[in-house]
């Protein structure tokens, strides 16, 4: 492979870092230059609302690499380093300090930044966000010195928060939009399992709420959360979780197509040939699916790019891996796979005990698998995923029988096929 080629990576979080990992174990030769806005080098974000806040991880284990890592791979990692355009035609990245760097291939990986509060009051002090390891540092002490907390959105970061701030010791209230918090995500079946696990463990959880303004004594400071109906819910701090916007604006300063983030194709090429896009900015048409779907959780931040490297290297290479996701909560832990589209399931089926918290999910479509989920029960996701890759009708009376193993249903789903 050539030396004298260049591949720039904008956007130096996991999926940033996994990817120039991925060219150097493709055999790519030539210089990677990672550019990324924060001074810290990459690291992995899960921990930020789950162990390093609870203080059960250490800082230096949310590293992707070690620094020396960077160093002995040739991988000019520029931190605190803002590009500020793409130049297509001259293939150059521009940058707020350090100047230009010209690229032969680009891959941009430039995530996701908070959806921010609009109502009256949100730029006071003690509002907060959670995306960056500075932000998760700043929480980590409010919460230390705290005793109320107000979570405006009940998504999965203000649920993962408010688990948090309740083992910290915290009156936790949180205020969410809708009926129930994930019922979106999850359907009312299940969702109402996360609802309950959070009351019965304490958090004032109010739904079907509107969030008015941010009060407070005077200007700056912000001491609570005002409801449409009058109601103020006083709080140490707010943290606000109403979810996440893609980072396109490079994308869409160079022309490249957009569509709820950087549109890719299933090998993650953008509508730029010589440019690729991955991780949660990354809109990617999905082969399995048979259509695009942004993914804003860590497993797309750790496979996409060793595609996205395959591609660039002109390796005929596809992102075809089933959506997973993770989440930990008061001692449960869960993990997701599938993806429901708009048009939805038709039927969910629990196998196990709900009441102890080990059991699994499935909901189907047509008496097919289109996602499931492990709760407290492990070493099941490869073949929750292969009944979903299989697409095949299943036994539904097995499926619901803990003890049927799903590899004996997928068999039995392929030898009546036969």
């Amino acid at each position: 492979m050539s030396t004298q080629e260049t591949f720039v990576i904008v956007g130096a979080g996991m999926a940033g870092a996994k990817a120039a990992e991925a060219l150097r174990a493709e055999g790519f030769l030539g210089r990677i230059v990672l550019i990324g806005e924060e001074p810290e080098r990459p690291y992995e974000r899960p921990p930020l609302s789950k162990g390093f806040l609870q203080g059960t991880v250490e800082r230096e284990k949310i590293f992707v690499h070690s620094k020396s890592w960077y160093t002995k791979n040739k991988i000019e990692l520029r931190s605190s380093t803002k590009a500020t355009g793409i130049d297509t035609s001259a293939h150059r990245v521009d940058c707020a300090r350090g100047g230009s760097v010209y690229y032969d291939k680009l891959l941009l990986t430039t995530g996701a930044s908070p959806r921010p509060l609009t109502i009256s009051g949100s730029d006071r002090h003690r509002v907060y966000y959670l995306r960056r390891i500075e932000d998760s540092q700043q929480l980590k002490f409010a919460l230390s010195v705290s005793s109320r907390v107000a979570i405006i959105g009940a998504g999965w970061i203000g649920l993962e928060v408010a688990a948090a701030a309740r083992d910290a010791g915290l009156d936790v209230t949180l205020l969410e939009r809708g009926e129930i918090p994930l019922q979106h995500i999850l359907g009312a079946e299940v969702a109402g399992i996360f609802a309950t696990l959070h009351t019965d463990h304490g958090v004032d959880l109010r739904c079907n709420t509107q969030v008015r303004r941010i009060t407070g004594d005077n200007p700056r400071q912000g001491t609570g959360v005002e409801l449409s109906d009058g109601t103020v819910i006083d709080a140490d701090l707010i943290v606000a979780g109403i979810g996440a916007v893609p980072n396109t604006a490079l994308a869409q300063a160079a022309g490249l197509e957009l569509e709820n983030g950087i549109k890719v194709n299933e090998h993650l090429c953008t509508s730029d040939p010589d440019i690729y896009a991955a991780g949660d900015v990354a809109n990617a048409f999905h082969p399995l699916l048979g259509l695009h779907i942004r993914s804003e959780h860590w497993f797309n931040a750790l496979s996409q790019p060793a595609v996205a490297a395959r591609s660039m290297l002109g390796q005929n290479a596809e992102y075809s891996e089933v959506p997973y996701f993770f989440t930990d909560q008061f001692g449960l832990s869960m993990e997701y796979c599938g993806y429901m589209a708009p048009a939805g399931y038709e039927e969910v089926l629990f196998r196990g005990d709900k009441e102890t918290l080990e059991f699994m999910v499935f909901w189907l479509k047509e008496h097919r698998v289109i996602a499931g989920m492990n709760v407290n029960i492990w070493d099941q996701t490869e073949h929750i995923k292969a009944l979903i890759r299989s697409a095949l009708p299943v036994d539904t009376e097995q499926l619901a029988n803990i003890d049927v193993s799903l590899e004996t249903i997928l068999m039995n789903a392929q030898a009546s096929t036969k």
